[in-house]
This record gives structure tokens, sequence and C-alpha cells, in this order.
């Protein structure tokens, strides 16, 4: 069975983006695609068009550079489109927001007795595609949570809070109140009889 690396070996260095994909096989850099692991990137019954019977926002927004890899999206996905729709019914918006572009390559290792014989070590260590990353900066959104009430504001933290160990690096959670922030339609005089 084929294992995952540990996130630690990609999520917090620098790489050049690893996203050259052709149709021509001749002039694409990648020859294979690792599938998409994330099903959705909206979920929940309201639709965008009514945002304002949902007014509570809360973004997740990672606070440092990092690799965030599709399974971690999709894991944490999964878990929070669960509680909310199992709490809210449906009465909210899940969005996610980066797109796994990053192929990350891998040079696998061989284990076992003899294996140092068949190694060959550093020597053409290019390695393969073994999965999708998307590449965050500092501050940069990860996932956006429109929520009907301040009750399930406070649902929505307590479920973030357990899904903090699922993502590499130091996330925080931004809250904006879209209700208040709205301004009142200026009424405009009436026009003067004369």
């Amino acid at each position: 069975m084929a294992t995952l690396r540990k996130a630690n070996a990609y999520s917090k260095r620098i790489v050049v983006p690893f996203t050259r994909v052709s149709k021509k096989r001749t002039k694409a850099y990648v020859k294979t695609v690792p599938a998409q692991k994330i099903v959705k990137f909206k979920m929940g019954k309201i639709l965008t068009s009514q945002e304002e019977k949902v007014p509570h926002v809360l973004t997740v927004v990672s606070t440092e550079n990092v690799q965030l890899r599709h399974n971690a999206l999709e894991a944490t996905r999964q878990f929070i489109n669960k509680k909310l729709d199992n709490e809210l019914n449906g009465m909210y918006i899940f969005k996610i927001i980066p797109f796994p572009h990053h192929i990350q390559r891998e040079n696998k290792m061989i284990t076992g007795a003899g294996a140092d014989r068949m190694q060959t070590g550093m020597q053409l260590s290019y390695g393969k595609s073994m999965g999708k990353a998307a590449i965050l900066k500092k501050n940069s959104k990860i996932y956006v949570i429109h929520l009907p009430n301040p009750k399930a504001v406070v649902f929505a933290r307590k479920v973030i809070k357990q899904i903090k160990s699922k993502l590499p690096g130091q996330i925080k959670v931004l809250y904006e109140d879209t209700s208040k922030s709205k301004k009142k339609p200026v009424k405009k005089p009436a026009p003067k009889k004369e």
C-alpha cells in the first residue's frame, strides 16, 4: 500500500509552482496529473444571491506562507460541512477559496533488505507526481463561511478550532457582520411643484 509522506516534508518549503500541463505531451513538463480530491468548492443550501439571509461571515486565513495539500483541504471540508449541515440544516454558505494547482513530486525510496544495491540515491532524483497543493501566501483566505445568527458563529468557531490540527501552519479566524455594514438608502427629496 502506497503511503503519503508527512505534510511537513512539503508544507513550509518555498517552491516554484510546478503546474505546466499541456494537451500536447511533448510540451507538458508534468506527464501525469494526480486526481483532484476536492469534490465541492461551494456548499450550503443558500444561494449566493441570497447572502443577506446569512449576514455573519467567518473567514479562515493563513498567517504564514504554506503549501496546503488537497487531501488536507478535503478532510477539513468534509468535517466542517457535516457539522454545519447537522446543526444549521443547510442555512449557511461555505466556500473553499484556494485551488490546488501546484503538483508535488516525490523521489520514491526503496526499503527492505538489499535496497541499497538497487537504489540510485540522489541520481536522477527529479521524482514523480504524487499529489496537488495550493501555495498560500501570508494572510490568504482558506475558507469563507456565511452564517445566519451569532449562535451559529459561536458553533462554527468551535468547529474551526477542531480542524486546526489538520491544516499546516497557523490560521486565524476573522469575523464580519455584513448586516451592519450595509448603508441605509438615502431618501431623495421629492421634486418641488411649481
